[in-house]
């Protein structure tokens, strides 16, 4: 009986396993492969996938899907992922809020970001940056800071969401000035720095590319950059070392994945596609120039390293200060 069951039990793993490889052989002949984008058509989660989806496509000499799914922060379109079959051609742009804060703020995430997915590649780091009104009266961080702690029961910040990297950077400032201030999450990037231009609030963390026309109506000002390294889209701001609070520092980023158990040669494949496309001058060009981007494309090794230790950095920010999704 039990050489019975182990029989069947091997016979079924090779069964699996020819599947899988006949899969892998086909692949990508077979169909259009999706790439999941868990945020609203316009963001920068999307317009890396619609850019880096169209060199795939011509790599691959098949059709890359954008399937925009928003809601949930994220959470409804990264485990529709999560539960696609594992055949290459489901992919799910994520970010370091999908699969890094989402997993300590959300008590019930319905996925698990490093169980439920197989890392491809790091595609960018998009730095942040520190805004204000511009008749708020403040030209640098030190003056803000000031005006802060003058106005404790004004000093609240937008974000483009709860959870975003934008909400826990504001989080991260208020915790290192130890001075309680309250957070503004709106449904994107849009509506939170027009309130904050219109003067609702006061001040806000934003990726640099989305503020910008409004610093040059006038209506913003950039204070500081939150990256390690000044941005060539705006030179003259410095960054949040140079204007005195080196431990505000958080970064978002842009990733690929694939469902766990995606062959293995597959991922490679996508690695490989990916990464040559972002080393194109064009490609990084546009990135670098256009969004602020600093281009990365790593092994998936490296990205399940970021991922790693970014969930357990970010985790310890969030219950260090209270974030949550409310």
């Amino acid at each position: 009986m039990h050489r019975r069951h182990a029989l069947a039990a091997a016979a079924c793993s090779a069964a699996c396993l020819f599947t899988a490889t006949a899969h892998a052989a086909d692949w990508p002949a077979a169909k259009a492969i999706t790439w999941v984008v868990p945020f609203a058509p316009g963001g920068s989660t999307d317009v890396v996938a619609r850019m880096v989806g169209q060199e795939l496509s011509t790599a691959l000499k098949q059709s890359v899907v954008i399937d925009n799914r928003p809601g949930a922060g994220g959470a409804i379109g990264v485990q529709a992922v999560a539960r696609a079959p594992a055949d290459g051609y489901t992919l799910i742009g994520g970010t370091i809020s999908t699969h890094a804060i989402n997993a300590s703020l959300y008590k019930k995430l319905p996925y698990d970001p490093v169980k439920d997915f197989e890392p491809i590649t790091l595609i960018a780091y998009v730095p942040n940056v520190l805004m204000v009104n511009s008749s708020l009266g403040v030209n640098t961080m030190q003056e803000l800071v000031a005006w802060i702690r003058k106005n404790p029961e004004k000093a609240s910040y937008a974000s483009s969401g709860a959870g975003t990297s934008t909400h826990l950077t504001g989080a991260q400032m208020s915790d290192l000035l130890k001075v309680p201030m309250q957070h503004v999450a709106y449904k994107g990037s849009p509506q939170a720095l027009q309130d904050v231009a219109a003067g609702n609030v006061p001040f806000l963390f934003d990726q640099l590319t989305a503020g910008l026309p409004l610093v040059k109506a006038g209506k913003l000002k950039f204070l500081a950059v939150t990256t390690k390294t000044r941005s060539p889209l705006a030179p003259d701001v410095p960054t949040t070392a140079e204007a005195g609070f080196p431990g505000l520092d958080l970064v978002s980023w842009q990733a690929v994945y694939a469902p766990k158990g995606t062959p293995r040669d597959i991922v490679a494949r996508l690695n490989t596609e990916i990464v040559k496309a972002l080393k194109t001058p064009e490609l990084r060009n546009k990135f670098e120039t256009q969004f602020g981007m600093q281009v990365i494309g790593s092994t998936p090794a490296e990205l399940a390293a970021v991922t790693a230790a970014d969930t357990a950095r970010l985790g310890e920010l969030v219950r260090k200060t209270g974030a949550t999704t409310e």
